[in-house]
């Protein structure tokens, strides 16, 4: 058998592999999150369902593409090299896909979260004090007008 066939059924082992074990892993794990972020199983045990088809298309996707490799390999340490730099790129994927649906969720859960809250985020922490719309002056005399009020305990203008 030719080394490039070897090292093409070696990368496809290991990787479909790799994406089966983690799809399982973030599935069983990924349902609690989920359940809590829905506040509703079914629809967590829906989404997640969904989610774990997407991965495997995206990454499987991914793997079948990647697998091409035009240039001849005339060693077993040719192979190595190219192997594990490809599977190096097939975890990164995996890695982007995790991070990429728990953002995606956590910004989801803090938005409901932020909906059902009764409370503000902070409470206040003193009051302002209150303002007058017109300063309180005194009218001179002789003027004509209404009368306006004055300070505190002062009698009004006689007219």
């Amino acid at each position: 058998m030719d080394i490039k066939v070897s090292m093409y059924l070696v990368y496809l082992a290991v990787s479909i592999g790799l994406t089966v074990w983690v799809a399982r892993a973030l599935s069983r794990n990924g349902l609690i999150f989920l359940a809590e972020v829905f506040a509703d199983t079914r629809l967590a045990q829906a989404v997640n369902n969904l989610l774990v088809v997407g991965f495997y298309l995206l990454n499987l996707g991914y793997v079948t593409v990647a697998m091409r490799h035009s240039e001849p390999v005339g060693s077993t340490s040719t192979a190595m090299e190219e192997l594990s730099l490809k599977i190096g790129l097939v975890l990164l994927v995996l890695g982007a896909l995790h991070f990429f649906n728990v953002y995606a969720l956590g910004r989801y859960r803090r938005s409901r979260l932020r909906q059902f809250a009764t409370h503000p985020p902070l409470a206040p922490v003193g009051r302002l004090p209150t303002q007058h719309t017109y300063p309180a002056t005194q009218q001179p005399s002789g003027h004509p007008g209404p009368p306006v009020a004055g300070p505190p305990g002062a009698t009004p203008p006689a007219r």
